[in-house]
C-alpha cells in the first residue's frame, strides 16, 4: 500500500498504555489497571490532537499507528472516535497506513471486523513465539494455538498485516530458531518484524537474570541468530529492510518508514514521542508517562506533554543518521543536509567512511549515499558512536 509521492510523511502516534498484564522483558510505557474508563479516554484523546492540530495545521496524515501497551484492548468505538477526530483535522491520505497492534488471545481477535470498520487497514501481532513452554517464559497470556488463530483471523479481515516472533533466548539452539522460523514462514503475508530478546533495566527479566536464573546468548552467537535469520527470509523473498524488520517488496511499514526517514509525526498520549515543526523551529514532544497524570493535564490544558525541546542542526542530523543507517537502503548525504540543515563534511570526516567500508560495515556506492552492509547492522551503536566523534 502506497501514498501520493508528492505527500510528505506525517505520522501519528497513538499511545495506549494499558496491558492485562505485565510481560518481563518489556521496558515500554505499559500499565496494568483494573477499571478504565474509555469514554474519558477517547475524550482525553480527542482533546490531545485537536491541541497538536492546532500547532500543526495544513498537514495530511499518511500513516497512523496504535501502539503501547495493548492497544487491541481498546474499545473499538474508541478507535473510532480517534480515527474521526485525525480525520477531521488533518485528514488522512488516501491508501494511507492504519496499523493497530494485537495481542492474539481469542477475546481481542475478536474484534477485528470492529477494528476495521473504525478505519483500521493493518494489524501487527505480537506472538513472540510459537512453543507454548517459550510463550510461558516470556510472560506471554496467550498460547501457540492463539497465535495462530489469531493470525488466520487478521488474514480474513486485513489485506495487511504482520506478526512477531524473538529469538537469541536462553538455551535456544540455531537449528530450534530454523524449524521455528520456518514454521512461521507458512503463516506470514507480506511483513514480519524479528526482534533478538535483549535484557533492559527495570524488567523482571533484568532482576532474573542479574541473580543468575538464566543465560543469555553472547555477541557471538546473538550474531549467528541474525545472520541465519537473514538467510531463511532472503531465501523466503521478505528480506530485511530495516535491522529488525522483513517485508515483501511495497510492503514495508509506512509508518516505521517515518520514522526512519526522519519524516514528521505526532505523539498522542501518555508517554508518546513526536518530532514535528512548530513556528518554525523542529521540536521533539514528550509526553507524561503516567497515565493518570497525563489524563489530568489533558484536562486542564488539553494536552500531557512536557515543554517541549528545540532541535538545533547538530541533534537533528545524528538523529536522522541514526534513523536512516537501520534502513537496509541506508541514507544520503542529501538527505541528512536537508533535514539538518548541516552540510555533511562538517559532521563526518571521511575518513572514518572510508575505514568502516574498508572493514567491511558500510558501503558507499556513489557520492551521495551510505549503506550499511549485515555486519554494520549488527554493530550500529558503535559505528554510530565512531561515526559521529
Amino acid at each position: 500500500m502506497s501514498v501520493s509521492q508528492n505527500l510528505p510523511l506525517f505520522g501519528v502516534y497513538v499511545h495506549w498504555p494499558f496491558c492485562a498484564a505485565k510481560c518481563p522483558y518489556c521496558d515500554f510505557n505499559s500499565h496494568v489497571r483494573e477499571e478504565i474508563d474509555h469514554d474519558a479516554w477517547a475524550q482525553a484523546y480527542r482533546q490531545e490532537i485537536r491541541h497538536y492540530y492546532n500547532l500543526t495545521p495544513d498537514r495530511t496524515v499518511t500513516s497512523v499507528f496504535f501502539g503501547g501497551g495493548t492497544p487491541s484492548l481498546m474499545k473499538p468505538e474508541t478507535v473510532q472516535v480517534i480515527m474521526d477526530e485525525i480525520a477531521a483535522c488533518w485528514g488522512i491520505a488516501h491508501h494511507g497506513e492504519v496499523t493497530l497492534e494485537a495481542n492474539p488471545t481469542s477475546v481481542e481477535a475478536s474484534k477485528f471486523e470492529g477494528f476495521r470498520s473504525a478505519g483500521i487497514n493493518r494489524v501487527s501481532i505480537g506472538v513472540q513465539a510459537l512453543r507454548d513452554d517459550i510463550l510461558r517464559f516470556l510472560g506471554r497470556q496467550h498460547t501457540a494455538e492463539e497465535a495462530l488463530r489469531a493470525i488466520a483471523t487478521a488474514r480474513q479481515v486485513f489485506d495487511r498485516y504482520s506478526f512477531d516472533l524473538m529469538y537469541a533466548r536462553p538455551e535456544q539452539t540455531l537449528q530450534e530458531w530454523r524449524t521455528e522460523l520456518q514454521d512461521a514462514l507458512q503463516y506470514a503475508a507480506g511483513h514480519m518484524s524479528l526482534y533478538q530478546l535483549t535484557i533492559e533495566k527495570g524488567t523482571a527479566f533484568y532482576t532474573q537474570h542479574q541473580r543468575g536464573d538464566f543465560i543469555m546468548p553472547d555477541d557471538d552467537r546473538g550474531a549467528d541468530f541474525y545472520e541465519l535469520t537473514q538467510e531463511i527470509m532472503d531465501g523466503a523473498g521478505l528480506p530485511l529492510y530495516e535491522v529488525s524488520n522483513h517485508a515483501g517488496a511495497g510492503q514495508e511499514s509506512l509508518h516505521n518508514q517515518t520514522y526512519w526517514r526522519y519524516g514528521e509525526y505526532v505523539g498522542i498520549g501518555p508517554g508518546a514521542h513526536g518530532r514535528v515543526h512548530v513556528n518554525g523551529q523542529y521540536r521533539a514532544t514528550r509526553a507524561h508517562k503516567a497515565p493518570e497524570v497525563w489524563m489530568d493535564r489533558v484536562r486542564a490544558h488539553g494536552h500531557g506533554a512536557h515543554p517541549f525541546e528545540a532541535l538545533d542542526t547538530e541533534k537533528r542530523f545524528a538523529e536522522a543518521l541514526m534513523m536512516g543507517l537501520r534502513l537496509r537502503e541506508g541514507v544520503s548525504r542529501t538527505h541528512l543536509n536537508a533535514v539538518s540543515g548541516c552540510i555533511f563534511e562538517d559532521q563526518i570526516a571521511e575518513d572514518k567512511l572510508v575505514r568502516l567500508e574498508k572493514e567491511g560495515y558500510l558501503n558507499c556506492p556513489d557520492d551521495d549515499r551510505i549503506v550499511p552492509t549485515i555486519a554494520g547492522l549488527q554493530r550500529l551503536n558503535a559505528m554510530l558512536g565512531y561515526l559521529l566523534s
